[in-house]
Formats: C-alpha cells, sequence, structure tokens
C-alpha cells in the first residue's frame, strides 16, 4: 500500500463510528473497508477513494464534485464511484462520502 492510502486509512479509521460492524479486508489490490461483510470504501493508491453508493445513487454520485466512474480495466464498476484525493482533504467533506456509501451499504443483507 502508498503512503497516500495509509494516510487515507487512518483518517478513515478515526471517522467511523466505532459502534458499527466495520472490518478491513485487503481487495483490488488494497485495503477495503467493510460494514456487516459488505464494501464500504477503499483508499486507492494514489490518495483517491473507492466508494460504494449504489446504482439507485450513482448519477448523484458522480455529479458531486471530485467524482468519476470506477473502472476496472475497460469494465466500469456500476454503483461504484472512484473519488479525487484532492477534494477528500477536509474531514467533513471525507465524512459525507463514507456516510453516504453507509447510507446504501446498511440496506443489504449482512454477509
Amino acid at each position: 500500500m502508498s503512503l497516500a492510502s495509509e494516510e487515507l486509512s487512518d483518517r478513515i479509521r478515526t471517522l467511523l463510528d466505532p459502534r458499527l460492524a466495520i472490518t478491513e479486508q485487503k481487495m483490488f489490490g488494497g485495503r477495503c473497508f467493510m460494514l456487516s461483510g459488505n464494501m464500504l470504501v477503499g483508499p486507492m493508491k494514489d490518495g483517491g477513494l473507492l466508494v460504494r453508493v449504489g446504482k439507485e445513487r450513482y448519477d448523484d454520485a458522480l455529479a458531486l464534485p471530485g467524482a468519476r466512474p470506477m473502472t476496472m480495466g475497460s469494465k466500469t464498476m456500476s454503483g461504484f464511484v472512484e473519488v479525487s484525493g484532492d477534494v477528500l482533504e477536509d474531514d467533513e467533506v471525507l465524512l459525507d462520502w463514507i456516510e453516504l456509501a453507509r447510507s446504501f451499504v446498511e440496506t443489504l443483507p449482512a454477509k
């Protein structure tokens, strides 16, 4: 993992509600934060953030500053967006993205 993703991971840990069933798991070549077994967010090597927003909120999430479609190779991952590290410098903005992901992931059955 890169220094940028490690620093972002540390910030995420401090912002997550300790009452939530959060675990960490290696995925997509890095670390992902999981809520009840479902992926919530994942810091990227470049300091950006992979955010699971769901298909219903996908277009709204893409309209937010710094968001773009998440692609793996030539495939776009529907329901996931990548957020540029530039817009995540403020903890309140980072928390907003975490909360957007949480609001979707909490609708999923626990794994």
